[in-house]
């Protein structure tokens, strides 16, 4: 019989699309712990300032939800930068079903990180002034700039280069997966179909004329089965109104009887 399981489609190659977007998911995922390090790292600094701008007023509690927001921030970046290193893997493997989820989780985190960057430049145009009139609550412009008097040089400029990269580099990877050279990698190749060989099942060539040798009996079993006879090709017809051949007489004429005693 004939290997009923279709033969394996031929490997890809992986195209350069494929591999320049998965190093470029690589560098946001580590940009994501950079980012991490460099907020745990003012993240005292930040907490002190709210405490000293809100003592003994109703907003007290600032500084720990500031800390709480940080810490939730951490942990949303080291879960990106995991997913984008899983994603990247599987990319690089042929995985469509991976292609549409970084579609669309790159998508929402490029418009999060987008519009981040946009309230922040939108944020440092706008003049400051006072915007509080309640005379116990703190000036908030004035708390703004005590924190950012307090927060390193390097600070501002670290995340705005971060945030710049990672806006790029992701863009220029959800581009890369769309191009007509990683559609072919991620599509399903065909299957290719052979034909069945005969005989190729038992291993046994056929023999001239399309036949297969027989194998000798079991001990104890039935004889096996010979070759069919061949059938005798049958004489000419007889010819029309030709009289049937004559047998010859027993004694032909001319020769004596026999003596009888």
């Amino acid at each position: 019989m004939s290997d009923p399981n279709p033969a394996a489609p031929p490997v890809k190659a992986r195209p350069s699309t494929v591999t320049i977007s998965s190093y470029l998911l690589f560098l946001i995922a580590a940009l994501q712990v950079v980012g991490l390090i460099v907020a745990l790292s003012v993240m005292g600094t930040m907490q002190q300032v709210y405490e000293d701008a809100y003592a003994g007023t109703d907003m007290e509690a600032i500084s720990s939800l500031t800390t709480i927001s940080l810490i939730a921030g951490a942990i949303f970046g080291l879960l990106i930068a995991a997913g984008l290193v899983v994603l990247a893997l599987l990319n690089n493997r042929g995985k469509n079903p991976s292609r549409i989820v970084t579609w669309v989780l790159g998508g929402i985190f490029l418009c999060c990180s987008g519009g981040g960057l946009a309230l922040g430049a939108a944020g440092s145009a706008l003049p400051t002034g006072p915007t509080s009139t309640d005379p116990d609550m703190p000036d908030p412009a004035q708390v703004q700039r005590d924190l950012e008097a307090a927060l390193p040089g390097w600070y501002e400029p670290a995340n705005l280069l971060l945030g710049v990269v990672t806006v790029l580099a992701l863009l220029a990877a959800l581009i890369l997966l769309a191009l007509p050279p990683s559609n072919d990698f991620f599509r399903k190749p065909a299957v290719a179909w052979e034909p069945p060989v005969p005989g190729g099942g038992y291993g046994v060539p056929p023999m001239p004329g399309g036949a297969y040798p027989s194998y000798p009996a079991a001990p104890g079993g039935p004889p096996a089965a010979g070759p069919p006879p061949t059938a005798t090709p049958p004489g000419p017809p007889p010819t029309p109104g030709a009289p049937p051949a004559a047998e010859p007489p027993e004694n032909p004429p001319g020769n004596p009887p026999p003596p009888t005693s």
